[in-house]
């Protein structure tokens, strides 16, 4: 219940009810939190009062609110992204490379949707993977995520010339993903490169990644080139600042 003689404004003594029962586990990382009705009959307070609560725990990181379907209790606040196995062919054999590599070491359920066009290649991706701007190629447009909240946003570029009729032209490309494809078709990956940046969000993307006020963004350019050299792939990934954390090793020379 509401105290009215605290002094406390009534939306900030909901929000910290909340947000105790959260850190409590009472509501558990993916949970979805009572609706608004029901939260309105729970503490006796308005609509409006609710709403101030949950924008609070909203700018705080601590829940995020997807449109239609209600407030969740946002997931684990870090995700360890370990560059050094999560593209290793071990991990792909095991069908846990990337994003479900990143969920096995962090015990999250992983889930994506995935989304797959054709588009001629600007001047910027006709760069990364070396082909004439204008030359087709494959989109794979990705949302990522975990306990059912989205994490990443990640869109793949291939030439076409490599992907037609073959499975990383379908939504689901089988296990070990389109790496596996790549391989199986003959096309072995020598290496991978990473080009990582900060800035701030769109407002698409603030919106998809359901970020607090002033969160900036994590964005990592991934090319995966052939063992001749020749690029295979590019991925533009989004990250939420706050909630990765990317870790890179190498030996000493």
């Amino acid at each position: 219940m509401v105290d009215k003689t605290s002094g406390v404004p009534a939306f900030r003594q909901v929000a910290a009810d909340l947000r105790g029962r959260i850190v409590s586990g009472e509501y558990a990382p993916g949970d979805r939190l009572p609706s608004e009705r029901e939260l309105v009959e729970h503490y006796h307070v308005s609509r409006p009062t609710i709403r101030d609560a949950v924008n609070l725990l909203r700018s705080e990181g601590v829940v995020v609110a997807e449109h239609g379907k209600g407030v969740f209790v946002r997931p684990p606040n870090t995700i360890h992204r370990l560059a050094r196995s999560r593209l290793s062919r071990a991990a792909r054999a095991e069908n846990k490379g990337a994003f479900l590599a990143d969920a096995a070491a962090k015990g999250f359920t992983p889930s994506s949707s995935v989304k797959v066009r054709f588009e001629a290649a600007d001047e910027r991706v006709a760069e990364y993977l070396r082909i004439e701007p204008g030359a087709e190629v494959t989109v794979r447009d990705r949302v990522m995520r975990a306990n059912g909240l989205v994490v990443q946003l990640a869109v793949s570029r291939l030439p076409r010339e490599l992907t037609r009729g073959t499975p990383s032209e379908e939504v689901d490309t089988g296990s070990g993903g389109v790496y596996a494809r790549l391989e199986e078709a003959g096309h072995v990956i020598g290496h991978y490169a990473e080009h990582v940046g900060a800035r701030m969000p769109t407002p698409e993307e603030t919106s998809a990644l359901q970020l607090g006020q002033g969160t900036p963004v994590i964005t990592v350019t991934r090319v995966a080139y052939r063992d001749d050299g020749t690029p295979l792939e590019m991925n533009d990934m989004v990250l939420p600042a706050d909630r990765y954390e990317l870790s890179y090793e190498w030996a000493a020379e």
